[in-house]
């Protein structure tokens, strides 16, 4: 069995985070505290890939690590970001009834269907790792995934969390990721969708379809925000979070 590193922090109910696929579970630092003040027990998890998890040395599927990660919580929450989002759809959907709220920042979705914009974002990235040039690419993340509200200490954060990843797994050999098919409408869990002005389409027209095919879901578009909005103005996506949480 693959264990995922993670942390935790606070006693109560737990939270679990699932980070985005641009950096890794260090972006909850904003609000692993905020979770515990609040009676929480915020669990963080590096994805295989991030942070101080390795790529699995044969084919995976990233739910079922994450599941077996959190061997003895049989009820959760779960918060996720971007392609963290993706998981925690799976998650909330082939385990409904562990699952007792489902909070996705800016989330990737099941049956996503890129952009003209977001395909060329994708395909100007591998050119960059095809051609070794790791500062580049990343350079490129930080600027397309960050929005303006966002300082320069966050730009950073993002910028070591996005190289990191990169070098993980550009050192790894090439394993495939298992797909499990599942259903979103097997979601129970009261859902929030949040999207961000700054950020791509994609995820504002994702949050939408969600809520529409989801059976208790909101879509909360925030002006101000980009496709990180725990890191670029972390109190104010801690008073839109925590009431949720709190509240399911």
């Amino acid at each position: 069995m693959t264990t995922l590193s993670h942390d935790s922090d606070g006693t109560g109910r737990p939270v679990l985070l699932l980070h985005s696929t641009v950096c890794d579970r260090r972006m909850w630092d904003p609000q692993m505290v905020a979770l515990a003040s609040a009676g929480l027990r915020a669990v963080r998890v590096d994805l295989p890939g991030y942070g101080d998890s390795p790529v699995p040395s044969a084919p995976y599927n990233p739910a079922d690590l994450v599941i077996e990660t959190l061997d003895g919580l049989d009820e959760f929450a779960v918060v996720g970001s971007s392609g963290g989002g993706l998981v925690a759809l799976e998650i909330a959907a082939r385990w409904p009834q562990r699952v007792t709220a489902l909070a996705l920042l800016c989330t990737a979705g099941p049956e996503m269907t890129p952009s003209a914009q977001l395909r060329a974002l994708w395909s100007q990235e591998n050119a960059l790792l095809e051609a070794g040039d790791v500062a580049a690419a990343t350079e490129l993340m930080v600027d397309t995934w960050v929005g303006p509200q966002a300082d320069d200490a966050t730009r950073a954060h993002v910028r070591v969390m996005q190289r990191h990843a990169y070098e993980v797994q550009l050192a790894a050999p090439e394993v495939d990721e298992l797909e499990v098919p599942y259903a979103v409408e097997a979601i129970t869990a009261p859902t929030l969708l949040i999207s961000g002005a700054h950020d791509l389409p994609d995820f504002r027209d994702i949050a939408e379809g969600l809520t529409a095919r989801l059976p208790v879901a909101t879509h909360l578009p925030l002006d101000w925000a980009g496709h990180l909005p725990n890191l670029e103005d972390p109190a104010a996506l801690n008073d839109l979070l925590l009431p949720f949480l709190t509240d399911h």
